[in-house]
This record gives C-alpha cells, structure tokens and sequence, in this order.
C-alpha cells in the first residue's frame, strides 16, 4: 500500500464544515496513527530491541530512553515554528500528508531490524523518526480542530479524538499478539525465526496508519491556504515564535495555562510511563500480566475521554481538567498506599478514566484560549513547554525512589506535580463559551 503523499491530490466531494463526516475522519486519524507509539514505543518494539539486539536489557532500556529524549529535543525545537508555520500558510493537510508518510516508513522499515547489534542504531533512527514526525503532525491535526467543531462542541469532539487513538492503538496492538508475538504459527506465513514475528510488528503500524489516515484527507475541510511561500512562512514562523515566547506576558491566560499544563502533563506522563515498573517492581507481575494490564488501562483512558468529552462542553475545559486532575491525585494516592494486587489494578483502572479527559480537555482549552489566527502556534508553544519539563518526572521518580529504596514514595512524589499544576491553572480564566 502506498503512504500519502504531501503533493497527492484527491478527488470527493467537498467536505463540509462541521459535519458529521468531518468529524469522523479527523477523529479516524487518531485511531490510525496511535498503534505506532503502543507498538513501537511502549509494548513490543522496545522490548525486542533490549532484550533482543542490545547488548543487555539494562543497555537497552537506556539507549531506547535515550532514544525517547533525543526525539522528545527534537520535537521541542521544531514545535514552535512548524505551528506558526501552520497559521502563516495554512494548508495544514499538507503537514499531516508528510507527517503520516514519514511515519508510514518508519513503521516499514522496523522490519528488516533483524536481532544482531548492527542493526541496533538503525532501529532507534527509525524509530525516533517516527515518533518525531507523529508529534510534529499532531501540530497540522490540532490545528484542524476549530474547522472540524463548531466553538459549543469542541471539548466532545477533542475527547472523542483521543477515545479513538486510545481504542486503535488497543485494538491493533492485540492483533499484534494474537496473529503475531504470541500464536506458534504467526499469520500470513511469518515465521519466528530472526523474530521475524516481533519484527513485523511495525509494519503492521505502517499498513494501520495507511489504511485509516486517508478519510481526514477526504472528509476534512482544510485550513485556506496564504499563498505565503515557504522560505518567507519559515523565516516568518521563527520571529512569530519569538517574538510570542517574549510577549507571554501580555497573555497571562495563556501563558499560566502553557505552564500548569506543562506541570500536570508531566505527572500524568511519568505516572504511566513508570505505571509499568511499579507494577512489576512493588507487586511483582510478570510481563503478560503487564501487557494484560496495559490494554486494560489503555480502555478505561478510552472510556473516560468519550465520557468526559460531553462534560468538557457542558462545564468548561478547565473545570473538565480540574475534575480530572483531582482524580488522578485521588486514586494515585490510594495506589500509593495499598498492598494489594487486586486493589492496585482496581484503583490504577480507575485513575485510567481521569487520564483521557485530562489530555483532551487541555487540548479543548488550548483552542479556547488561542488568539484569532494562531491556533497552530499555541499548539507549537504547547508542545514546547511539554517537552521543556519532561526530564522532571522521570528525575524526580529515580531520585526519590534511590533515597528511600522505596518504588511507593518514588511515585508519591509525582503527585506533587499534578498539585502543583492545579494549583497553576487556578490562575487560568477560561473565555466565555
């Protein structure tokens, strides 16, 4: 299957503007690409590559993290002026053509990773270079949201929108196990010799991504274009970035929204992303057991971001946060204090509902409080000052996990940084809807 190009044109009828189709294929577009991250970056890929063209699993582990920072750098540096990029041109199908391209490949080219250390620094460019261009896509996508919900309903389409990469990435990542990792006889012939199961993995993200992006191009109405050329929205979109970043105070809203969000996105980054070892370290679950737990807690964020995305236009995207931040802290804590199996699963699902409608609304809320014209930028600085704090979390988890010997206070000190980040956003004015 051929990936989408940026100078391919498409021929259908003329989507309209706040309909139901539209709707549809942006939402889709969230479904598609969201495997790559579960199966890559989180599940199986990373797996395979520490424990199985490493050196050591230890050594692996650090260079995929490795790996992560440099892409999460790279995605920092090139989020605020492909955003302001976005505002100056318009035409963000374009961006999102290139985007899920990019990652198409990526998700090809996993394959011939075979498990000998030479291809190791091949498996984490590639890989790296999918996430980075999923991220900078996710730039032209949000940009698209004012186009796609009229202003009354932005906040259940974003929840939808996340709901449904939550559900893709499970969905495909369970066929991944089912027809792939786990069976004796892997489909379509695969064998499992040079884990050519494992392996195939990733193209099986690069075919998910093709065969569920395409609507968007079809059903969405894009942004018009400027005419503006490249080389002028470039030189253009960086001294906008600056020139921004160096007048934040003059939209203080915006700017104490850009901050608590960083914060609270961090701990609610680093309790999932550390999710994992504490399971397995404080509780001692094996890896299926972790897997089974992963896909459980991927369908309460789904369950929670639908849910919540109906609250989010009736109250407002930041009592929608405020709501679900509470929760996280609510549940984390009892996470925190229980010794039971049974009880950590039940209280970590439910944490899961409140992280969906944390992210969606935030997203809802970046819209809201987007100046007239520069929603693609506010998206840039929003993926700015998130990767700015992502060292935090982490950071925190091991220092305080070294000094006490203890996984539990380790994760307690994360939900200092969800209170922190409320505590932020309390300053945030929200517009009237």
């Amino acid at each position: 299957m051929l990936p989408i190009t940026a100078d391919m044109e498409v021929t259908a009828p003329k989507p309209s503007r706040f309909g139901a189709g539209a709707i549809f294929g942006w939402c889709l577009y969230d479904w598609a690409i969201s495997p790559y991250p579960t199966i890559v970056s989180t599940f199986i890929i990373s797996n395979y590559y520490a424990k199985a063209i490493a050196s050591d699993p230890t050594t692996g582990s650090a260079e995929w993290s490795l790996m992560i920072a440099l892409a999460g750098i790279a995605i920092a540096l090139f989020s605020p002026p492909l955003g302001a990029i976005a505002d100056l041109m318009g035409h963000a199908k374009r961006g999102i053509a290139i985007a899920i391209s990019v990652l198409i490949l990526a998700g090809g080219l996993i394959w011939f990773a075979k498990p000998y250390p030479a291809y190791g620094l091949p498996l984490l460019i590639v890989s790296g270079m999918g996430i980075v261009a999923m991220e900078l896509g996710m730039l032209f996508y949000n940009a698209l949201l004012p186009g796609v919900a009229p202003p009354s309903r932005i906040g259940r389409v974003s929840g939808w929108g996340w709901a449904s990469g939550y559900v893709g990435g499970l969905v495909c990542l369970g066929a991944a196990l089912v027809l792939l990792v786990q069976p004796e006889h892997p489909v379509f012939g695969i064998s499992k010799a040079e884990a050519a199961n494992y392996r195939a993995a990733g193209p099986l993200t690069a075919v998910w991504a093709a065969m569920f992006g395409w609507p968007l191009f079809l059903l969405v109405k894009d942004i018009p274009k400027t005419g503006l050329k490249l080389t002028v929205a470039v030189r253009q979109g960086l001294a906008d970035t600056w020139h921004t970043l160096r007048d934040l105070r003059k939209t203080p809203q915006l700017a104490w929204f850009l901050a608590a969000s960083a914060i609270y996105r961090d701990g609610v980054t680093t309790i999932l992303a550390m999710g994992g070892l504490y399971a397995g370290g404080t509780f001692g679950m094996n890896f299926n057991e972790l897997i089974i737990f992963g896909m459980s807690l991927n369908v309460t964020a789904g369950l929670g971001a639908a849910t919540f995305a109906w609250l989010d236009d009736w109250i407002g995207s930041k009592r929608t946060i405020m709501l679900s931040v509470v929760g996280l802290i609510a549940f984390g804590t009892g996470i925190v204090v229980v010794h039971s199996t049974a009880w950590f699963v039940g209280l970590a699902l439910a944490l899961g509902i409140f992280v969906g409608p944390t992210q969606a609304a935030s997203r809802s809320l970046a819209v809201r409080l987007a100046p007239e014209g520069q929603v693609g930028k506010v998206f840039g600085l929003y993926a700015l000052t998130g990767r700015a704090v992502t060292f935090v979390g982490p950071t925190l988890f091991y220092w305080v996990t070294e000094s006490t010997h203890s996984q539990r206070a380790g994760l307690g000190s994360i939900l200092v940084l969800l209170v922190l980040g409320l505590a932020a956003l309390t300053r945030v004015k929200e517009p009237a809807r």
